[in-house]
């Protein structure tokens, strides 16, 4: 069962990711959204590939992209692709390699297939629900260096990082500001992080495949209070994330809970 589709978002997410080297190799239009966060004619074009892809083999599926203009005919449908073209567009046009395509195949609010690629250094994360994860490496860049630190790595918001919210939680884990978050949780479920969190904003699109392939690794993905999410909601935006890789010690994740739900005001479900 879902082989097919994730054969399908493969061979679709892989064209697209070629689609965004192209676009950074001769260049783009940059324009910032209504609440001034940019996007580039390459993430439109890598959305117009993923969608023509998809929609031609699963026309019978819904569709939530960051780049499409919404849709609520998407909520009545089982079966729903919910789309980032573009995790981490900042970097990309910053030429970072810290950005991906985030791709996930949800079913009655459920992730059940999902793939996150980034092309610039060649990781392919991917997941069928039940089934764990696949990580492979195109021959491509090398990875992008991480800090090395005695503490377990924390990876989290650049703007939150900077405006310094995560001051209690660096004794514990050492934090290390990521410019996509669906990236920082494929590198959680990977093992080459120990945790991601975000104590506040979100989308549905930036997450979904990640929260999968983190539940495929063993690893828990919740809100940053602590619960369960929930996709192809009518209103999509998320409040906060917290992924914890399944070998994290459990002194950390201690800390890391207990900082995430304070954070989010919220006492956690989990404790």
């Amino acid at each position: 069962m879902m082989d097919h589709e994730l054969t399908a978002l493969s061979d679709a997410i892989t064209r697209a990711g070629r689609e965004a080297l192209r676009w950074s190799a001769v260049g783009y239009d940059t324009y910032n959204k209504p609440d001034q966060s940019p996007v580039t004619s390459a993430d439109l074009a890598v959305n117009q590939v993923l969608r023509d892809h998809l929609s031609t083999a699963f026309p019978e599926d819904g569709w939530l992209s960051e780049e499409t203009e919404d849709n609520q005919d998407r909520l009545t449908r089982t079966r729903v692709w919910i789309v980032d073209p573009i995790d981490g567009t900042r970097s990309f046009i910053r030429g970072l390699p810290e950005f991906c395509l985030s791709v996930a195949l949800v079913e009655h609010g459920v992730p059940t297939v999902a793939a996150i690629f980034n092309p610039a250094t060649g990781e392919f994360f991917s997941a069928i629900r039940g089934r764990g994860i696949r990580v492979t490496r195109l021959p491509q860049a090398d990875h992008p260096p991480f800090a090395s630190s005695d503490r377990p790595l924390a990876l989290v918001n650049p703007w939150e990082f900077r405006v310094g919210r995560f001051q209690a939680l660096e004794p514990h884990l050492h934090c290390r500001p990521i410019g996509s978050i669906a990236y920082a949780l494929a590198l959680v479920a990977a093992g080459l992080a120990d945790a991601v969190v975000t104590l506040e904003g979100g989308n549905e699109w930036d997450i979904a495949a990640g929260v999968l392939l983190i539940e495929e690794s063993g690893g828990r993905a919740t809100t940053a209070a602590g619960h369960a999410f929930a996709f192809n909601r009518p209103d999509p935006t998320v409040q906060g994330t917290l992924g914890i890789a399944a070998d994290l010690a459990p002194a950390a994740r201690a800390h890391l809970i207990r900082f995430s739900t304070a954070g989010a005001g919220l006492r956690s479900p989990l404790a």
